[in-house]
């Protein structure tokens, strides 16, 4: 993976129909870098939830926390388990700390939770529920090559019920993995609020990346230097832009991350 930094930007926006209503925003998303260790995470809160835009935030806020300090510890660790193990541990001590904080009433907070971590020799993910993630890495003929990280499982193979933070059994539906790549430059997370946006279907049914939008959202953040405030404002209004809602009126997030220095 290399030792650059990364330049990291992203924004939860609502979706049309929570404009409308007047309802607030139920996904969220944040990000830290502590030495050479970068943590992203995106969370997606249940719609039916009634505190579910609280769920989403306190969910990306302990999975920041502990995913770095988790990631610090084992950053020089060799990629394989030892990683698919500290991704484990830190989902668990998530869901005990989303559990404590929300008491009794856990379940009105449900959300989703996707994280990635960039460490110098490795790439940590860890979902639950329906947020995918996009890879930037590679190049044929001089055009970028776009991947798509295997999406957690369905609750069951006769449903698509989506798996909560707070669902039974949540860590039985996780889904971890670790990428080993030097060629990656571009990470973008979101909910399925961008699905049809940013991913197609191939034949057999799998995800594949829409190259035309993430090479749009990965290119406008290539400059060097900063987030600008109009790169800032362009994100906003194209997670409202009418091509957007209307092929997904719910709340939409995305959160990315380039390589500093890419040529």
């Amino acid at each position: 993976m290399g030792r650059a930094g990364w330049r990291i930007h992203g924004m939860s926006v609502e979706g049309y129909r929570h404009r409308r209503d007047g309802l607030p925003c139920q996904d969220a998303c944040a990000h830290a870098e502590e030495g050479p260790v970068a943590v992203l995470a995106v969370a997606d809160g249940a719609g039916s939830r009634p505190r579910s835009d609280e769920g989403s935030l306190l969910a990306v806020e302990l999975a920041v926390k502990h995913f770095v300090r988790r990631a610090g510890e084992a950053v020089h660790s060799p990629p394989g388990k030892a990683v698919h193990d500290l991704l484990a541990d830190a989902f668990n001590e998530i869901t005990m700390a989303f559990l404590d904080t929300t008491g009794a009433a856990a379940a009105d907070f449900a959300t989703t939770l996707t994280v990635v971590v960039l460490a110098p020799d490795w790439l940590g993910h860890l979902t639950v529920g329906d947020g995918f993630v996009v890879l930037r890495a590679g190049a044929e003929d001089g055009e970028p090559q776009f991947h798509v990280l295997p999406q957690a499982a369905d609750a069951s193979e006769y449903s698509n019920e989506t798996v909560f933070l707070t669902s039974p059994d949540a860590a039985r539906w996780r889904r971890t993995d670790c990428v080993v790549d030097p060629g990656i430059d571009g990470v973008l997370l979101s909910t399925d609020g961008l699905a049809q946006a940013a991913l197609s279907r191939s034949g057999n049914g799998a995800p594949t990346p829409n190259a035309s939008f993430a090479d749009a959202v990965f290119r406008s953040l290539d400059g060097p230097g900063p987030v600008s405030d109009s790169a800032h404002d362009n994100l906003a209004a194209l997670l409202r832009s009418d091509r957007l809602t209307a092929l997904n009126a719910d709340d939409k997030t995305l959160l990315r991350a380039v390589r500093k220095g890419r040529p």
